[in-house]
């Protein structure tokens, strides 16, 4: 199985690179209407990435929920095993880690988010995904689960990006929601 998902990524880490250039419009009003329908009017946390590697772009995004006064998060690495999501206002300055991602500063306030979006590698239709292989979302997203039930974890891709079928195991993490340049797909809403 993990010799599946190392070729699948490398695949789609491949097929990303290819198709970078040709920049795919993403709509993020599906988005907003999402945390409309799950989160009415409170002012939620949202954990977002500052894209790296080809991923989808979502500072536009970041920029608009800003203005509209969320709270973004950004993920930091804080050990081999675990992540957690800092306190974030765009435009202030980010720092690069040892995987080349950049983070807020460590000392930033640590949040739990309500909506986590996560970059991918690659999906299937049954909302499995292939990160980077490090595991780092897939226990955040189980812990933060755990503790606030009614968290939303949205993947982000491209619909290029699609796999026919993701190998999984127990530690792999299924997503709620699935956002590509052709809307939200859903899993279980």
């Amino acid at each position: 199985m993990r010799n599946g998902k190392a070729s699948l990524r490398k695949k789609f880490i491949l097929l990303r690179k290819k198709n970078f250039t040709k920049k795919k419009f993403l709509n993020f009003n599906s988005i907003l209407n999402l945390i409309k329908k799950h989160f009415s009017k409170k002012k939620i946390i949202i954990a977002a990435y500052y894209p790296s590697n080809y991923e989808a772009d979502l500072l536009k995004f970041i920029e608009l929920v800003s203005k509209r006064k969320y709270r973004i998060v950004l993920p930091v690495i804080e050990s081999k095993k675990k992540m957690s999501f800092r306190l974030w206002k765009y435009k202030e300055p980010l720092y690069l880690n040892n995987f080349g991602i950049m983070e807020p500063r460590y000392s930033n306030q640590k949040l739990i988010p309500d909506l986590i979006l996560v970059p991918l590698v690659a999906y299937d239709e049954k909302f499995n995904r292939i990160g980077y292989g490090k595991g780092y979302y897939d226990r955040s997203l189980k812990k933060i689960k755990k503790n606030k039930k009614n968290m939303i974890s949205l993947g982000i891709a491209y619909s290029f990006q699609k796999s026919s079928n993701i190998p999984v195991n127990k530690y792999d993490y299924k997503l709620d929601y699935i956002f590509t340049e052709r809307g939200i797909i859903s899993s279980k809403y």
